[in-house]
């Protein structure tokens, strides 16, 4: 029978292979240490719904009623063009962050990283380290197997009903979704979220994995578009490792080294001893030994290993480290801030931050539109005055009922208003026609600027330019 197809680049990841499964070895370190604190930042993802504000939900993205409240702020949709600069800042973030250390996002902060590493420690818990997990899987099925591998997929399938729970919980009330869900009268959308956001950390999670991080995931391919020669990664030191030495010469102290080699091309070894556990940590099974990969996701976990055997064969630590290849090749590198494209970004970051503060400042308590009629311009009563209408949007964007005052400035003298005094419910829209009648002789020509003034009884103040239209004016 014929072998299957395999084509392989001379380093990297293969075009087409056959996909093993992978069983990272777990070994404490800095960088592991690094990688629990920054993964711990997700906790706020599942507490965050559960925060309360002034007897409310601390964060809530309301959608069916169109608010977003952030604790004391409330953002309607005519506010959500600070959307745009949020999403501007984080995504220039994001390209600055690469062009100064390649993928530390997808090695410390991405979600797929995070949970996937969240799935192997509940694996490895349950099934013990690599080898016998290797073991385990390729072992018949027997009643132990059977108990063990129930235990690790109702674990597993538990932190995705609770990824859902969490994700659907910034959307609507946290405590009547969990009472909701128990008595499994929840909303048809909520049902959606969960089933979809648990299956997919499921699956992601639990099997696709590395899948995920090297085929799935565009980022990994906008990598290598933004990375350049100073970009810093973790990088193994060809000059200093190569030509590697063997495992038993290794695991003789230099001292023993030096009364037992003789060999003179077995004396220039170079530092790595071809141990393989740079492999054996790394969450995506990239040989780190190879060069810059497309699987490489910049966590520094093969750093940890390799400082370890460094350090039980006495020697200097650094044989893999983050530097950038112009250092490793040159001994010199342009400092990050001065990289033209760092720049750019970061001046871009600024700008955004300063429209993003400046537009949360300045949104009001509430918001007032005034639309014209002009189905007719003007209508001219049987008493000689002329009349416009005018539709006015008020909107109160507080938490309190509040009153509101209407004024008119731009004309002498305006002789009558239909309403002037409006109360609107929190969070309420109001849509209201206004007539405005106005002595003929009191209009100086046919289009006249005119304001609406509305103040309500916090004393915070609008207005809104339009115009007063009337009969043309002859002398």
């Amino acid at each position: 029978m014929n072998s299957p197809l395999v084509l392989k680049h001379e380093i990297g990841l293969p075009v087409y292979s056959e996909n093993n499964k992978i069983y990272p070895k777990r070994m404490s370190g800095r960088f592991r240490l690094l990688k629990w604190w920054t993964a711990s930042l997700w906790l706020v993802f599942f507490f965050g719904p559960h925060l309360r504000w002034n007897d409310n939900q601390a964060i809530l993205l309301d959608i069916p009623a169109r608010k977003f409240h952030f604790f004391s702020l409330t953002i309607y949709p005519q506010d959500l063009w600070l959307l745009s600069f949020v999403l501007l800042f984080f995504a220039m973030l994001l390209i600055l962050v690469t062009l100064v250390a390649g993928r530390v996002f997808c090695g410390y902060f991405c979600f797929q990283t995070v949970w996937t590493d969240i799935y192997t420690w509940i694996e490895e818990k349950i099934e013990g380290p690599p080898r016998m997990r290797q073991q385990l899987d390729q072992a018949a099925w027997s009643l132990r197997k059977f108990s063990i591998k129930l235990t690790k997929h109702v674990i597993w399938l538990t932190v995705a009903l609770l990824t859902g729970i969490s994700f659907a919980a910034w959307f609507t009330d946290v405590w009547q979704l969990w009472a909701d869900y128990f008595r499994l009268n929840a909303h048809i959308s909520a049902w959606i979220v969960l089933a979809t956001f648990s299956a997919a950390t499921y699956l992601f999670a639990g099997f696709m994995r590395e899948q995920v991080c090297c085929w799935l995931c565009p980022y990994a391919r906008i990598q290598g578009a933004l990375s350049e020669r100073d970009t810093i990664f973790p990088t193994y030191d060809f000059v200093r490792g190569e030509p590697r030495s063997n495992r038993k010469v290794a695991n003789q102290t230099p001292l023993s080294l030096e009364k037992h080699v003789s060999d003179q091309s077995l004396a220039k070894t170079g530092d790595c001893v071809d141990c393989d556990l740079c492999v054996a940590v790394c969450p995506t099974g990239v040989d780190i030994r190879d060069g810059q990969q497309i699987g490489c996701i910049t966590c520094g976990l093969c750093i940890d290993a390799c400082d370890h055997v460094m350090s039980k064969i006495n020697r200097p630590s650094g044989l893999i480290r983050y530097t950038s290849l112009a250092s490793l090749t040159s001994g010199q590198t342009k400092p990050w801030y001065k990289l033209p494209l760092v720049i750019i970004s970061a001046m871009i970051i600024g700008l955004s931050i300063i429209f993003i503060v400046a537009g949360v400042n300045t949104i009001s308590e509430f918001s007032i539109s005034v639309y014209h009629d002009r189905q007719p311009e003007y209508i001219k009563l049987s008493s000689g005055e002329i009349r416009n209408r005018y539709q006015l949007k008020l909107q109160n964007k507080t938490n309190n009922t509040a009153s509101y005052v209407l004024s008119i400035n731009g004309l002498d003298m305006v002789s009558k208003i239909n309403q002037q005094q409006f109360k609107l419910p929190a969070g309420q829209a109001l849509t209201h026609m206004i007539y405005i009648d106005v002595p003929l002789q009191s209009l100086p020509q046919k289009v006249n600027p005119i304001s609406f003034n509305l103040l309500d009884d916090n004393n915070s103040y609008q207005q809104f330019q339009t115009v007063f239209i009337g009969p043309k004016i002859t002398n």
